[in-house]
């Protein structure tokens, strides 16, 4: 399977946030994301284990129960299932996040 980014199309979820679903399977998904400078990934969790990859801009991860950690361009990070999390852009942020299994609520 090939997936051309530039054939996909972004949906807009509001609040300055949008996603773009690229590849995926049953037990895997490739996800780009889009955040307005001061926009929110707000705080969350789901039964998916999560790895994010910060593609451009800078961000404030936060992750329940640890420190706020400032994430800029080719950082990354996991997300254990379950584990609340969220994030707050510092400026425009594009980032990847793959998730496994697969998320059914983006299709």
């Amino acid at each position: 399977m090939f997936v051309k980014n530039s054939e996909k199309e972004y949906k807009d979820l509001g609040g300055g946030v949008r996603r773009k679903v690229l590849a995926y399977s049953d037990k895997l998904m490739n996800v780009e994301l889009l955040f307005e400078k001061g926009a929110k990934g707000e705080m969350h969790s789901h039964p998916h284990e999560q790895i994010g990859y910060i593609i451009e801009g800078s961000l404030v991860f936060h992750e329940a129960g640890k420190d706020d950690v400032t994430l800029i361009a080719g950082d990354c990070y996991y997300v254990a299932p379950n584990v609340s999390h969220g994030i707050d852009c510092l400026t425009e942020v594009k980032l990847m996040d793959i998730f496994t299994p697969m998320r059914e609520d983006f299709i």
